[in-house]
């Protein structure tokens, strides 16, 4: 079995395939998150503004791209929308995941912001704030509190869903274990060594996000 990880990952520096792909992975993650998180925000505040119209907008953008296959989006993106324009790879998959991933954070911060005690905006109101000043003073700073679970578990599943962007030829790390099981006609240890660098990454992030709940717990409790 030793050997035989050897022969597979250790000659020929295979193992830096999956380094790299897990590089490449990361790097969609983080990225997608941020695309996202901002998109999500702006919708979040469209769905909750009252204007008839920004509410449309927001309805209809997080119904698609909600309702559609990841993969499907991901290859519309690559090869409907972007192949007119010769946009690299690896951009391609990132607004594909980040616009896909906005859909998802808008549900979760509206729901976040609608789940505030309306008595913390009549509060709000009643010093003589604005709308908007009681929205950003009062309401986001309690609502972020309460959708940081749910949000970080976005995180954690974006991470896992990267694994469909070899579907445009992006190295990602799953792309990288495909391509040394097709160099040595051996899968499961390829595929196997991905899936546990998966399962590390998603427990290790739980762990780490978990604890940091419970940080800002304690700090609200003290």
């Amino acid at each position: 079995m030793i050997q035989s990880f050897i022969d597979t990952m250790i000659s020929g520096q295979r193992y830096m395939l999956i380094v790299e792909g897990l590089g490449i992975t990361l790097l969609i993650a983080f990225c997608a998150i941020i695309i996202g998180t901002v998109i999500g925000f702006l919708l979040a505040l469209m769905k909750v503004s009252g204007n008839k119209i920004l509410k449309a907008v927001a309805e209809v953008y997080t119904t698609v791209l909600r309702g559609i296959p990841l993969a499907t989006q991901l290859m519309i993106f690559y090869f409907v929308i972007f192949a007119p324009l010769g946009l690299n790879r690896l951009l391609v998959a990132i607004l594909a995941y980040g616009f896909n991933s906005g859909a998802y954070c808008t549900e979760i911060f509206r729901a976040g912001i609608q789940g505030i005690d309306p008595g913390q905006t009549e509060a709000g109101r009643s010093l003589g704030l604005s709308k908007w000043q009681t929205v950003f003073k009062i309401v986001l700073p309690q609502a972020v509190k309460a959708v940081l679970p749910t949000y970080t578990s976005e995180f954690i599943v974006l991470i896992k869903e990267t694994s469909v962007a070899s579907f445009i030829a992006v190295m990602d790390m799953t792309k990288a274990g495909d391509m040394i099981r097709n160099a040595t006609y051996n899968a499961w240890i390829p595929l196997l060594t991905c899936a546990a660098i998966y399962l590390v990454l998603t427990v290790g992030l739980t762990k780490l996000f978990g604890m940091l709940e419970k940080r800002m717990a304690k700090s609200d409790r003290s």
